[in-house]
């Protein structure tokens, strides 16, 4: 349930309907908004009465969610969320572009790398210090180690860091050095880390699982969101299909669908939604084109060497003619690279 505050309402009538809703055992999400405030209620087991609000003083309309997510909904917060990371605002006028190796692999590789995609435009670096592989013999991530040389490439080029967070344990740590943590597509429904996520307080970007739904990658969300954090970031990484060209199957119809039914940003990862370099640039004209809010793309000096995922990097070269072509399109959609 949504309740919309009157333009005029004050904070002690914010407040009050902040504790009505708490004293019947709801808890409640106050959304300021330019123009009023909405309260948003959850943690209800069945229909809420609705006449316990709406003769509150300073409430304007009660309005009834209909989807299984609320939160996350455009029904509770019909204004864009613009979500900070590092000072970097994603999911506004421009278009983010976030870059860097698939894996830390050493202080030289990754500040080299974080070096290159700053001076051609980069606003955000990636890099994986923890990476979940498919097989137990492929290269893990340097753990800490990687940490510490993601924040020393930070230091050294001012590019806030994301970086992927693999399970509950270790979200203080990874917290401690990165600016946004990510939660891959394998851990999207991995509801402890989700929720230990939130209570994080740091921007997180998640990963669309390989095979779910968009009501999936939305709930999923909610948990985050209903830890108290609206700092959410969703990406489109590719699904998994009959297609047999690319690695995976980039569904970028869901650009416009997030947009529709939800006001968090989106944006998209043409390296794993495609697997293959080729492939990287054309979709990331695509993505921006589509309306996504940034782009995700990886990048090493020397792809041929990369201990993981070196098929679908860019060299910086690359990243260049990337960064070239995209601009004129984020341009012609009224946005900025």
């Amino acid at each position: 349930m949504l309740i919309v505050m009157d333009r005029t309402a004050t904070p002690e009538q914010v407040s009050a309907v902040v504790e009505t809703a708490e004293k019947r055992g709801y808890r409640a999400h106050p959304i300021p908004g330019a123009q009023r405030t909405a309260i948003g209620l959850t943690g209800n087991r069945g229909a809420i009465d609705s006449g316990a609000f709406e003769n509150l003083p300073g409430v304007f309309e009660v309005v009834r969610v209909s989807h299984p997510y609320k939160l996350v909904s455009r029904e509770f917060h019909p204004e864009d969320t613009i979500v900070s990371v590092g000072g970097v605002p994603v999911g506004g006028k421009q278009v983010v572009v976030i870059a860097g190796p698939c894996a830390v692999e050493s202080l030289e590789q990754v500040v080299t790398i974080a070096k290159a995609v700053k001076e051609h435009g980069a606003h955000l670096l990636r890099g994986g210090a923890y990476k979940p592989r498919t097989s137990p013999y492929s290269f893990q991530g340097l753990g800490e180690e990687g940490l510490e040389m993601l924040s020393a490439a930070r230091a050294e080029t001012g590019l806030p860091v994301v970086t992927e967070v693999l399970d509950a344990s270790t979200v203080d740590l990874v917290a401690a050095h990165a600016d946004c943590l990510q939660i891959g597509a394998r851990n999207m429904q991995n509801f402890e880390l989700l929720k230990r996520a939130g209570q994080s307080g740091k921007p997180i970007l998640l990963k669309r699982g390989m095979s779910a739904t968009l009501e999936e990658f939305f709930l999923a969300a909610e948990y985050i969101l209903s830890e108290g954090n609206p700092n959410v970031i969703l990406c489109e990484r590719g699904i998994r299909t009959f297609s047999d060209f690319t690695r995976n199957t980039m569904d970028l119809a869901i650009v416009p669908a997030v947009e529709r039914l939800s006001h968090l940003p989106i944006v998209t990862d043409p390296s794993h939604g495609t697997g293959k370099r080729h492939k990287v640039t054309p979709m990331s004209r695509a993505s921006i084109a589509a309306g996504a809010d940034g782009i995700a793309v990886e990048v090493h000096h020397k792809p041929q060497e990369a201990l993981s995922d070196g098929p679908q990097a860019l060299t910086p070269a690359m990243f260049a003619e990337l960064m070239a072509e995209v601009g004129p399109i984020a341009r012609a959609m009224g946005r900025s690279i």
